[in-house]
This record gives C-alpha cells, structure tokens and sequence, in this order.
C-alpha cells in the first residue's frame, strides 16, 4: 500500500510540482442487491480503502496521468474532443474527465498520479473509488462549483459512456457521501439517503474473496433486468400506478402469479422482499439488534442463490462455511454475482481463527486460496 506521503514524492520527482490530493473509499453493500435498477433501496457504506491522487495544473492543454500501481502513463489533449481509450483504466479518467467538460467546467492540462489499495474485482467498487476521488480533485483544483451528488453523477455517467458499464448510482453515491460509522439507506429512484448507525458492537465486518468471476455476469445481469420489467409490465395490468417492482406487495405479485412464468415470478418475488429487508435492517440497526440483523443478511443470500440465482457454488460453499461457525451471525453473497466476495459478521475476538477454518475448507473443496478483508466503515470521498 503507498502511502499518502510516497504518493507525493512521487509526483514531485515525476512532474516537479507541489500536488493538491484527494481520495475517496471504496464501499459495501450491507443488503439490497439487484434493487437499484428496480428503483429500490440500498444499504452501502464506505470503507477504509482508498483510491489517493496527487494532481496540480501544468500550464498547457495536456494532460499526463500516471497509474502507480501499475506503472504505466498515459495522456490526452482537452484541444480536442475526448474519446475512449483501449487501455482500460484510462477510461475512468477520461470518463470524468469529460464529465466536467459536459458540466461545463473551465478546465486546463493537468498532471495527475494516483494509487489506490481498494482491490480491483473484489466487489468493494474499486472504479467508483476512482471516480469520486478524480472527481472530487478536479472540482477542488478548477472551483468547479459541482456538488457531492453531481460529482457522483458524473462518475456514474463515466461508467456508462466511457466504461461501458450501465451500473446504478449506488457505488459512486456510497463513495462521495459515505460516513465513518454510519450507513446510507439510498432511495434509487429519487436519490434521497438517510444514515443509520453502523455500530456493529461485538461483530466485524470481514469481506472473504472467493477469487473467482464467472462469465455468466453481463448476459445474465441483463436477463435479470428483463425479467423484473417483465413482471412489472404484467403489474401494472391490475394497478398502474406500479412503475417498477418497488411499488409492489408480495400480494399483488401472488395475484398473478398464474400469468407469470415460474422464473420470472421468482426474480420478482427476490426484489421486493429484499427491498423489505434493506428497510427492516435500518430498524434493526436504529435499535441495535445485531442478530436480527444478520438474519436478515442470511435471507438476503437465500434469495440471491435460489430466487434470483445470481450466485454461484464457490459463493454457496462460502456462505454455507460461515453459517457452520457459531460466532458468524450473517453471511451472504455481495455484488452483481456469479464470483467476488461473501460480506460477514464475525464476532471481532473470533476473526481469525474462524476465518482461518473457512479459507482452508473451501480451498480444500475448490483448490482456490480465499481473501480476508477485515474492514471499517470510514469517510466518503474528500480532499487531504
């Protein structure tokens, strides 16, 4: 991990200059999956990984971006309009970039480095890590006047344009607003967020890699979407005031449940109860019932691996793992699915020997060495 202070040297050994630096987190998701896109709830929080840049004006129309971890430079004209790079990383920085631009920003050429310890294809949300924090230097450095909500926009329209990713706001939202020690009910469809404490008492948040990424995710991501409109179209045939599965009851889904084919009902009947839950965990957070609330985490994994089926048996076997250990009180898949990692709660004196048991099981079932992340919930996005 290079610190904030290495971070600096290096960019005054590269470009010769006194840097302004900035950082934002990566992020969790304590439930509510597959929700965002069916206007629903989400319950993220950011986390003591960072994405840091170092970046100051150079007087010209470039602008030179060095990757640190990877070694590797890259850089572009703002004398010209701003395409899509073939080397990948790149593009979050012009996605951004050209954000700024389309915000109307006065930008110049700027030298930029960055680092970052968030790991990438975990599911902690590394891009939006990387575009909070761009965002966040570029409106510091050029006053641009953008707020928290734009510059996550931005980052999200980034994705989109520029990544080719059609993800929801929550990453970026969970990255620029998050609080150390709290959590962010997010409302999809107006924006709206509330904080909840995130006091987990005797439990650690422990995220475990299961290390492996199916291909399955974009196709059937995008099946999934179908089959939520699917249903909400069939919906609004009894109550058209249902625009998307968040305005449902499980009793207006069960009404037709005959005119439904049997998967379809099923993904819908996954998105409105764990919409429920997300709701449910905020009030077991406000009342400080742990327990409850990692029940609540252990039906949300239910639902994703057998409703939803956006698991995987790498995520089961974890899963299942944990919920063998008595200090583990929840236990589920987390992100998009079919790979990345389970998010736990450990009683914090347990940590490591239960998942020194889970790690050494699973490798002796699949022959893949896991991941431990032992995490806090931290600062959103800002300037250091």
């Amino acid at each position: 991990m290079i610190s904030v202070e290495e971070l600096i040297t290096n960019f005054r050994v590269k470009f010769g200059n006194e840097p302004l630096v900035a950082q934002a987190p990566g992020r969790i998701n304590i439930i509510g999956e597959h929700t965002d896109y069916n206007d629903g709830f989400v319950l993220p929080a950011a986390i003591d990984r960072y994405a840091k840049f170092a970046i100051q004006v150079n007087g010209t129309e470039e602008c030179r971006i060095k990757a640190l971890d990877l070694n590797e430079s890259a850089s572009f004209s703002l004398s010209e309009p701003l395409q899509q790079s073939s080397i990948g990383w790149l593009n979050y920085i012009l996605g951004v970039t050209d954000g700024f631009i389309q915000q109307r920003a006065d930008l110049k050429g700027f030298d930029l480095m960055f680092t970052s310890d968030v790991p990438v294809g975990s599911g902690m949300s590394s891009s939006a890590a990387i575009e909070s924090g761009l965002g966040t230097a570029l409106n510091e450095l050029f006053s641009a006047g953008l707020s928290q909500e734009e510059i996550a926009l931005v980052g999200q329209r980034a994705e989109h344009e520029f990544v080719g990713v059609k993800c929801g706001i929550m990453d970026q939202f969970a990255s620029v607003f998050g609080r150390a020690n709290q959590v962010v009910k997010i409302d999809c469809r107006s924006l709206d967020k509330e904080y909840f404490p995130a006091d987990f008492g005797d439990y650690q948040v422990v995220l475990i890699d299961s290390k492996v990424k199916h291909e399955l995710v974009d196709s059937e991501y995008n099946k999934r979407r179908e089959q939520c409109e699917l249903g909400v179209h069939h919906l609004q045939q009894i109550n058209p005031q249902i625009k998307a599965l968040r305005d449902a009851a499980l009793v207006n889904l069960e009404a037709i449940q005959l005119e439904l084919d049997v998967k379809v009902f099923d993904r819908c009947k996954y998105v409105i109860e764990e919409n429920n839950r997300v709701l449910q965990a905020c009030e077991e957070l406000t009342n400080n019932n742990v327990q409850d609330l990692g029940q609540l985490m252990n039906d949300s994994h239910h639902g994703l691996s057998r409703l939803y089926e956006v698991s995987c048996l790498e995520l089961d076997l974890l899963t299942e793992l944990a919920g063998n250990e008595e200090a583990v009180i929840g236990s589920r898949m987390m992100g998009g699915g079919f790979g990345g990692c389970t998010i736990n709660l450990i009683r914090r004196d347990k940590v490591d020997e239960v998942t020194a048991r889970i790690i050494s099981s699973y490798k002796s079932e699949t022959g893949i060495e896991a991941a431990v992340y032992k995490l806090n919930i931290a600062e959103g996005a800002g300037i250091i």
